[in-house]
């Protein structure tokens, strides 16, 4: 199984402006670099022969060893998330930066358990995770989608099950999308999350 990441560089100002306010840019920018963290890292405890992530900007220090980077294509969130699945080969499960609660368990099965595909549903009724079995047939199932509302992930699921799909669910997650989501999302981090770590400090300095 292929694991692949879709995010942008946490630059302050153009990652998670929805946090701001309460948080600055700088701030939200931190929250958003220790949720990729965390991200990235829980992907590295899962079993994969590779991990790719398509990333929008540079790599920084926050990008452990052990991915293949990969440059976004332009255009919308659906045509970007078509594109990253044409960089896999096999049974692949695309996951975003937004969720740093995932564990490796909620996982485990992706790719082993028969299903033709594997959704990840969003509190906020969007996706955190989308797999697919074949990832060549990514630009069918993905491209056309409206992303970004509260109908995205049940129209996404519907265009697998009406592609003759079997589907695998995985379980909602929150988006860290408000500071509310923030403090949810941290309150079901595991211990040693760099995303609780920084939302924590925010909130001392706060105090």
């Amino acid at each position: 199984m292929t694991l692949l990441v879709i995010a942008k560089e946490p630059v302050p100002g153009r990652v998670k402006t929805r946090l701001t306010p309460p948080y600055t840019p700088h701030e939200a920018a931190a929250l958003a670099e220790a949720a990729l963290a965390d991200t990235l890292h829980t992907l590295l405890k899962a079993s994969a022969p590779r991990r790719v992530l398509a990333l929008d900007g540079a790599p920084g220090a926050w990008l452990p060893p052990g991915y293949d980077v990969v440059p976004q294509s332009p255009g919308d969130l659906d045509e970007r998330i078509a594109a990253a699945f044409a960089h896999c080969d096999g049974p692949t499960l695309l996951v975003g930066m937004d969720t740093p609660q995932m564990t490796a368990d909620m996982i485990a099965d992706v790719g082993r358990d028969g299903h033709d595909a594997w959704f990840g549903p969003a509190a906020d009724g969007g996706f955190w995770a989308l797999g697919l079995a074949d990832p060549t047939r990514a630009g069918a199932l993905v491209r056309g989608v409206p992303m970004s509302t509260d109908r995205t992930g049940a129209i996404q699921r519907n265009r697998l099950t009406e592609a003759g799909l079997a589907v695998a669910d995985l379980p909602v997650l929150r988006d860290v999308d408000t500071a509310a989501d923030a403090v949810e999302a941290a309150a079901r981090c595991a211990r040693g999350s760099s995303f609780a770590a920084v939302l924590n400090s925010l909130a001392e300095v706060a105090r």
